[in-house]
């Protein structure tokens, strides 16, 4: 496979056709471009370059590693602002079929987005992801591996919920290169490539009238200090849900939620 030079100016390419099942990429929808930037490289400390999908769009980068995506098209398109977690797929058609067949529902998609394909998909119990189908962010594996970005479902049932993603994104499979699931600290663990890369637990409520207490996606990022993170939110328009010493969950000024993490505590 060629590499495309627009996506991040490396050589490493990953495809969805042969890595597939594992998140690959998280995304925020905001509403402004410039007050996400502002915000996320206060708190972070983000860079940005434009993605090739046009002004709306950005790359965040940590230390010059592609880390996240961000579409200002709440309002346009109508989206709740927040993190989205994508996974790799082979067929993202087939993907939202499965997902459809077992209760769950489809957004938007699957739409072109060159390099790959894209849909906006919620599961049974209402958490919403994506999936990608496609050349995987350039340097991907680093990604992996260095786990800046990681994700957490907290949902109704942790074992209906690893069965529903299990069957829909081929996890525990016998194909080569699935993820593999395991049953450890009270919660479902999903590892690709003997990484951890999400996990899963119970004790959502689906009725909630507080999304944070319904089941969803939860986007974690590493960072080397909780404290100056949650200082740097307040001070730039955000606010702090909760916290310990070495996680906090945070709220940009758009309303999307994200949580930060000790990077000794992953």
């Amino acid at each position: 496979m060629k590499h495309d030079s627009r996506l991040s100016g490396v050589t490493d390419v990953f495809s969805s056709h042969s890595i597939f099942g594992a998140p690959c990429w998280v995304s925020l929808t905001s509403r402004d471009v410039g007050a996400t930037e502002e915000f996320y490289t206060a708190v972070l400390g983000w860079r940005w370059r434009t993605a090739q999908l046009g002004d709306r769009f950005r790359v965040a980068l940590a230390e010059g590693t592609p880390v996240a995506g961000i579409a200002a098209v709440a309002s346009m398109w109508q989206m709740a602002v927040a993190w989205t977690p994508y996974f790799a797929v082979p067929d993202a058609d087939q993907v939202v079929a499965r997902a459809q067949e077992r209760g769950g529902t489809a957004a938007v998609g699957p739409l072109s987005f060159p390099p790959g394909r894209a849909a906006l998909l919620a599961d049974r119990d209402g958490a919403t992801f994506g999936v990608w189908e496609g050349a995987l962010v350039a340097n991907w594996e680093k990604w992996r591996h260095a786990q800046p970005a990681f994700i957490r479902l907290h949902t109704r049932d942790a074992f209906d919920a690893a069965i529903f993603y299990g069957e829909v994104l081929d996890w525990a499979s016998d194909r080569d290169g699935c993820c593999e699931v395991e049953y450890a600290g009270g919660e479902v663990v999903l590892r690709s490539g003997g990484d951890v890369v999400a996990r899963i637990m119970s004790g959502a409520l689906g009725s909630a009238p507080d999304p944070a207490i319904r089941p969803h996606w939860q986007v974690h990022f590493a960072v080397s200090d909780v404290a100056a993170c949650t200082r740097a939110a307040e001070q730039h328009g955000g606010s702090v849900l909760s916290k310990d010493g070495d996680e906090a969950v945070l709220r940009d000024p758009d309303g999307a939620q994200f949580t930060v993490t000790s990077r000794t505590e992953r």
